[in-house]
């Protein structure tokens, strides 16, 4: 198990996610959001071979219309 920190919270992971099934399993629409990882802002199409590891840091910061 690791505890890893979204958007300030701690969060438990029962088994090593990447950020992608992160996003998926917390119903979180990865179209719409921009991921921080360790205060890093890494390309999306790498999301998925990132492995969140014990300690790591994620902001995920949604896009919201209007105007």
């Amino acid at each position: 198990m690791s505890v890893v920190t979204v958007n300030g919270k701690k969060v438990e992971l029962d088994k090593p996610l990447s950020i992608k099934e992160y996003l998926d399993t917390s119903g979180i629409d990865s179209k719409i959001v921009v991921v921080e990882h360790n205060f890093e802002i890494p390309d999306k199409n790498k999301w998925s071979e990132i492995t969140l590891k014990d300690g790591d840091n994620l902001e995920i910061v949604k896009f919201i219309g209007g105007g």
